[in-house]
């Protein structure tokens, strides 16, 4: 296939990326190829640079996991994918282990994940089994005011939270509390108040504007942690908060998002009976938690590793009906700033989620 194709590849911790020539070969029995359209640049993707964290395939490596693009090459059995506008799962299961079959998709011990299984989504180019993917209806693309690059993050910032919250059981009598509203957290308030919950952001962030958003996305009470002298008055106003609402003062739902041990350790701290604690955010270090907790007040911690492709249509369509935003927390940059983009990035010199996209993809 005559096309102008390369992958930015990562050869050692903190090494600047390398622009390398790809070779596309044909897909083979239920393979498709994708043309990239956008991937976007998550923690993860910082942590295997920055922090040492390994990838199971050996680098040189292309990272990037959220990825959104046209099928132009397909396997035998999968010709049907052809053509079509797609999203990636971040985490692609194989179908059919017993697992898998069992519904347990996310746990599948075949499973692969771009850009630490596979070579990944800073590339122009990526073949990936057709297990999964998620086709996206370009005309409800355009009716929303957004391009096939944006939706890239649907793969992991969008539907990592959308599972956690299905499996939590978010409903429209949920009091929902949101850890941390960065990237992960921003969706994750987004998610919540889309299934119909009360949401409640806890922050220690005091941009003005970054507050204004997540008000403006769903959040009913922003609280910032340097307001309160503990996490027992920050507990308190929560309780006043659900009280003046006609909430539970039980079954609080709490979505660690911040991928820090404080923001664990609040998780806990804000624990009532029955509560749930969704896992979302990712952290290597390790802290000290008073597990009896669980027991004492009849709670759970769910932890929540990627999404089953099985729910990526039902995060979409909230993407595509308008109940979530995307447009205004993403930010498309040229695939070939990806070194920049992730100094800026790690640098927090950014406000919204940077997406990488071939220069053809900008037109």
């Amino acid at each position: 296939m005559a096309v102008d194709a390369y992958r930015w590849m990562m050869a050692g911790p903190d090494q600047p990326m390398v622009k390398v020539p790809m070779d596309l070969r044909a897909p083979e029995a239920g393979e498709v190829l994708v043309e990239i359209a956008g991937c976007g640049v998550c923690h993860t993707d910082l942590d295997y640079f920055y922090n040492g964290v390994p990838t199971k395939h050996p680098l040189p490596l292309a990272l990037g996991h959220e990825i959104s693009g046209r099928v132009v090459g397909a396997g035998a059995g999968v010709e049907s994918w052809m053509g079509k506008a797609v999203i990636i799962p971040a985490v692609i299961p194989c179908g059919a282990c017993d697992l898998c079959r069992r519904g347990k998709q996310t746990i599948c011990r075949s499973q692969k994940m771009p850009g630490y299984d596979i070579q990944g989504g800073f590339a122009t180019h990526i073949m990936v089994p057709s297990t999964g993917l998620c086709e996206v209806d370009e005309d409800r693309l355009d009716a929303v005011g957004l391009t096939l690059p944006e939706v890239s993050v649907i793969a992991d910032a969008v539907t990592t939270p959308y599972q956690a919250a299905i499996q939590a059981g978010i409903g429209t009598d949920s009091l929902v509390i949101v850890i941390g509203i960065g990237g992960l957290g921003g969706y994750s308030v987004q998610v919540a108040a889309a299934l119909g919950a009360k949401v409640v952001a806890i922050t220690s962030k005091t941009d003005p504007g970054m507050i204004a958003d997540i008000k403006s996305s769903g959040a009913s009470l922003v609280l910032n942690l340097k307001d309160f002298p503990g996490m027992r008055e920050v507990k308190k106003e929560i309780g006043a908060f659900a009280k003046a609402e006609g909430l539970r003062s039980t079954e609080w739902i709490i979505m660690e998002c911040s991928g820090s041990i404080q923001g664990q350790q609040n998780a806990f701290d804000l624990m009532v009976h029955g509560s749930t604690i969704c896992v979302v955010g990712y952290i290597m270090k390790t802290g000290e938690f008073r597990l009896s907790n669980l027991m004492a007040y009849h709670a759970r911690a769910l932890g929540n590793w990627g999404c089953s492709p099985d729910l990526y249509p039902g995060a979409l369509d909230l993407v595509l009906s308008g109940r979530i935003d995307v447009k205004n927390f993403v930010e498309c940059r040229p695939l070939d700033s990806i070194n920049e983009t992730f100094v800026a990035v790690h640098d927090h010199k950014l406000s919204r989620r940077a997406v990488m996209v071939p220069v053809r993809a900008l037109v």
